[in-house]
């Protein structure tokens, strides 16, 4: 089997030497051994990992979701291309803990990002294809990591999942962003008040044309809804502003926000005090996954496994009864 083909038969210091080139192809197969689970792939991906540390945490990390129909994909198409155009060199990563059932990451399709699938300043990578949701945003944590010391600086993290996808997100990036629909009403209504809450800045899409003016009214009512919310940070009241990704009006101000945030937020220190709480919840969340592949790979566990789960389900067993059972067979 050839190095290309087994990543894991390059050393670490020649895939750290790659990285830090910037070689794409290096990069990309790097990435392949995080998201691996072969226990030989893994225990390169760790020491690889930790060679690379000293060049990491220098991008902006910045997190995006919104619902469907929102604009996103094209939002971020937009976003990286005016940063690409700018000299930044752009990641986009994806969380999407869903694609067991979807049959794939929605940013598998890399024409949904046409300009920036072709930018040679911009770097696209979808979601792992399979695994608990810490899991998941570890391989993404991990794969962020590997592009910062490749030298992108700034990394755009998408939440393509639903409900915690998103707190996982917002708790691996600087910024969150929450993208919004023009026409508050019905949307504000349903808007979840846990993903308002984690918003660093609302922004109201597609203000263009006919939508112009239901876009300006809909920021203004989701001003007033945040004026009822606690920020997350003393230092920084989430703005509200509009934008279109179709014709790039709004984008070049939305970024301006990011920057003023990242000062703010960097002189009182908070950015820092950030940036070490996700470090150590980065460190639950791989201790996380650990447990749960031991859960699918230990042969007389998964034996064991769908007795003990339908004698809780016909009442026979205590779930309780059942978790001490699971725990002792861990060696908890």
């Amino acid at each position: 089997m050839s190095e290309r083909s087994d990543p894991a038969r390059m050393d670490v210091a020649r895939l750290a030497r790659g990285i830090r080139a910037g070689e794409r192809a290096v990069l990309a197969r790097a990435i392949t051994l995080v998201e691996s689970r072969r226990a030989d792939h893994q225990k390169t991906a760790h020491r690889l990992v930790q060679e690379l540390l000293p060049e990491t945490g220098k991008a902006v990390r910045v997190g995006i979701t919104g619902a469907p129909g929102v604009g996103k994909s094209t939002a971020i198409d937009a976003l990286g291309t005016f940063l690409t155009g700018r000299g930044h060199k752009v990641a986009v990563l994806a969380v999407d803990p869903s694609s067991t059932r979807s049959g794939g990451s929605i940013l598998g399709d890399k024409t949904r990002m046409a300009r920036l699938a072709v930018d040679a300043n911009a770097f696209i990578r979808p979601s792992p294809s399979a695994g608990t949701l810490g899991g998941v945003a570890a391989k993404t944590r991990e794969t962020m990591l590997l592009c910062e010391a490749a030298g992108f600086d700034v990394i755009l993290v998408e939440t393509v999942g639903i409900g915690q996808s998103e707190t996982a997100v917002a708790e691996m990036t600087d910024f969150f962003l929450v993208l919004l629909l023009p026409g508050a009403g019905d949307e504000l209504q349903g808007l979840k008040k846990g993903v308002i809450e984690l918003a660093d800045m609302i922004a109201v899409n597609k203000a263009e044309g006919e939508n112009l003016k239901r876009a300006t009214a809909a920021a203004a009512e989701y001003r007033a809804a945040l004026h009822i919310l606690t920020p997350r940070s003393p230092h920084w009241t989430p703005p509200v502003v509009t934008c279109s990704a179709l014709t790039g009006e709004g984008i070049a101000e939305a970024w301006a926000q990011v920057m003023l945030h990242r000062e703010r937020l960097g002189a009182a220190g908070e950015l820092a005090a950030r940036r070490r709480a996700q470090q150590v919840s980065w460190m639950w969340a791989m201790l996380e996954d650990r447990f749960h592949l031991r859960l699918k790979s230990d042969p007389a566990l998964k034996a064991r496994l769908p007795a003990l789960e339908a004698a809780v389900a016909d009442g026979r067993l205590s779930p309780t009864l059942a978790a001490e059972e699971i725990a002792r067979a861990l060696g908890l």
